[in-house]
């Protein structure tokens, strides 16, 4: 028996972490006549309170990309414990998306707005086995090796603060295009190939996607390294990234808030609106 819903009962904020396969999702925020994420997690929300419950998540991931460390909140009345959630939502929910924890947070806290970092993975696989049908929907699978010291190279240049428009498939002038990225390094995976290690204060729209296309070029020898660099110091030139990565290998990893807001754990290991997300006016709007 799940709790039932009592109109006037008072309502409480409940803080998901999820995981999800993007394969077969049009990315997460609801659209009308497609499978979403979103959309997924209010159904069973209704399903199990009979009453639409809205849900904000962290970041709005894009058609086919991934998640090991998504946060989301919903209000749910006072008689909805957080083990009982996890259990009820895991009970109901399709089999590409997991409820890694439930847990109680404050009223105002906001997945999107107060968050402060955001860490994106991104499997690059150079093995022939990365063409598995057990692995490719989590990587790009090249199927060949690549210049790792042109790799390492590419990355260290977009290490700090710079504009990131020519790397963005859309503009936001009212939210800048200036982004500090805190890391970012390329990493062994598995036997596989490289994955991409990146975190940020913001995220523009496929900035990712665009990143690693324009990497994966310069460690193929297709274009120079300093393109890189310039594409970071001329925003407004003639010069243009490389085609974005496919989505299949990007992952969204963890996202980091600060310690009042209760940051939820690093992700486990595993193999980018509806009018409640506005923010408040005493809230700074995430730029993403």
């Amino acid at each position: 028996m799940h709790p039932p819903y009592f109109p006037g009962v008072k309502d409480k904020r409940l803080k998901l972490i999820l995981q999800y396969d993007g394969s077969a999702f049009h990315g997460w925020q609801i659209q009308r006549e497609e499978r979403t994420v979103q959309g997924e997690l209010e159904a069973a929300l209704e399903q199990l309170t009979s009453t639409h419950r809205s849900v904000i998540g962290s970041g709005r991931t894009d058609r086919g990309v991934h998640a090991t460390g998504q946060v989301a909140v919903a209000d749910l009345p006072d008689t909805w414990q957080p083990e009982k959630l996890e259990k009820a939502l895991s009970a109901v929910l399709p089999k590409d998306i997991w409820i890694e924890s439930v847990e109680s947070t404050s009223p105002d806290f906001h997945p999107r707005y107060d968050a402060v970092r955001r860490t994106y993975l991104y499997h690059l696989g150079l093995s022939v086995e990365s063409a598995s049908p057990f692995r490719r929907r989590w990587c790009w699978p090249l199927g060949k090796p690549l210049d790792e010291v042109l790799l390492a190279g590419a990355a260290e240049i977009v290490v700090g603060e710079h504009s990131f428009k020519s790397f963005a498939k859309s503009g936001q002038p009212e939210r800048g295009d200036r982004c500090t990225v805190f890391e970012c390094r390329w990493e062994p995976w598995e036997s596989l190939g490289k994955t991409l290690r990146i975190t940020a204060d913001r995220f523009l729209h496929h900035m990712v996607r665009y990143l690693v296309g324009t990497m994966v070029d310069v460690a193929r020898g297709k274009r120079p390294l300093e393109d890189l660099r310039r594409l970071l110091e001329e925003p407004h030139g003639e010069l243009r990234t490389s085609p974005p990565a496919p989505p299949t290998g990007l992952f969204l990893h963890h996202v980091t808030y600060p310690s009042k807001s209760s940051a939820p754990p690093a992700p486990r290991s595993t193999p980018e609106s509806s009018s409640s997300e506005k923010p408040s006016p005493s809230r700074k709007p995430d730029p993403k």
